[in-house]
């Protein structure tokens, strides 16, 4: 089956361009012998289903599969909301086309269809990328309690996350980050997901605490010499399900350094985060907040399965997150595949049932499917999906 892509974006490896695959199945009659039809049909059935979980636009369904079917020949006109779309199997049973689809989604508008959740997230702990730089003042310690006073913030500012703190030892990000190695990076990103039983995973980097040459009041001679000092750090948000990053941002700012140079500073200390600098660095942190905030409001509650049972499953979101009896999920199977070019990539196969919550505890909820069916196809660390 060859695809005609009339437009089509590739997307590289960023969180605000690169989408996630989703498989997805269609079913349609065949009426007055037009199979043709009918299959178009049935890929429109199939990628609106994947365009509902994924939150994006459905109404462009008919802009994505515009009906210019034939025999062996799919035409597609990419959206904004779809960057690529593949047939994956077709057939046809008593009058009944069925069609698998696999469709490569993101969504332009903001749909926070899962605004009313909080999505848990681990913070790691920073890395200075120039421990040298530290070495005025001795504020080494700056990568932990940096991460420490985000989630301090996060707790009492954030409206959407629900914060884990991993901080006792730094992870590879940093190595992995500065030499590409992506595959290597969802890797760590998932396997300290899966650790954490948390959806979403978040690295920083100190990137600069450099000392500038000149000192800010050469004028006032009797005063002691006071010099600016940088505070760069970049933020990197990835999905733990997936790996993918979903959020990259850099922060550039600088601020007077009232301590005497040669003098240990205790980051700890009232007397540091009352300064200018420690000031700056507050400042920081309550834009890292907000826009993390902005992020995840839009971003999908998803839920891992640690349990099935027959036609009932237990997942690790609980009344923490904001999930209360009665609440309806949709399942996703997640299951990688290798491109032609060899690459790996996650594709997440919608499951047609869903399931209401029954009970619920403070981390984990149990649920049922709706129609009693049983999962037969959901494995653990499947995920549960509100959107």
């Amino acid at each position: 089956m060859r695809l005609c892509l009339l437009c089509l974006c590739f997307a590289i490896y960023s969180g605000s361009t690169f989408g996630q695959w989703y498989e997805s199945q269609g079913v349609a009659t065949i009426k007055h012998n037009d199979s043709k039809a009918a299959k178009n049909q049935a890929v429109q059935n199939a990628l609106k289903k994947a365009l509902l979980v994924a939150g994006a636009s459905v109404s462009s369904v008919r802009q994505v599969v515009n009906g210019l079917l034939t025999q062996d020949e799919i035409n597609i006109r990419a959206s904004g909301s779809v960057n690529s779309l593949e047939l994956i199997s077709e057939s046809y049973t008593d009058n009944v086309v069925t069609v698998t689809i696999r469709a490569d989604i993101f969504s332009q508008e903001k749909k926070c269809f899962a605004a009313d959740y909080k999505k848990s997230m681990l913070l790691t702990r920073s890395n200075v990328l120039h421990r040298e730089q530290a070495n005025i003042g001795s504020i080494y310690a700056i990568d932990g309690v940096l991460i420490e006073q985000l989630a301090k913030k996060i707790q009492h500012q954030g409206i959407y996350l629900d914060t884990k703190l991993a901080l006792k030892s730094k992870t590879e990000f940093s190595r992995l980050n500065q030499s590409l190695q992506i595959q290597s990076l969802k890797n760590l990103a998932m396997s300290l997901a899966n650790m954490s039983n948390s959806q979403y995973v978040l690295f920083s980097e100190i990137q600069d605490l450099s000392m500038a040459n000149d000192e800010n009041n050469h004028w006032q001679f009797w005063q002691n010499n006071i010099y600016q000092r940088q505070f760069n750090v970049a933020l990197y948000v990835h999905d733990g399900a997936t790996g993918e990053r979903i959020l990259d941002k850099h922060y550039q700012s600088s601020a007077p350094w009232d301590f005497d140079k040669r003098k240990q500073v205790d980051v700890t200390s009232k007397n540091f985060w009352q300064s200018e600098y420690g000031k700056k660095i507050s400042t920081t942190l309550d834009n890292i907040v907000s826009d993390i905030d902005e992020s995840m409001m839009c971003q999908p509650t998803q839920g891992r399965i640690v349990q099935v049972k027959g036609n009932s499953l237990t997942f690790n979101l609980g009344k923490r997150h904001g999930v209360k009896v009665g609440d309806e999920f949709s399942l996703l199977h997640l299951n990688n595949f290798i491109s032609d070019d060899k690459r790996s990539y996650p594709s997440l196969h919608i499951s047609p049932y869903k399931i209401i919550v029954n009970s619920v505890s403070q981390d984990s909820a149990h649920a049922t499917t709706t129609e009693q069916h049983i999962l037969d196809n959901i494995q653990i660390n499947d995920l549960a999906v509100r959107y």
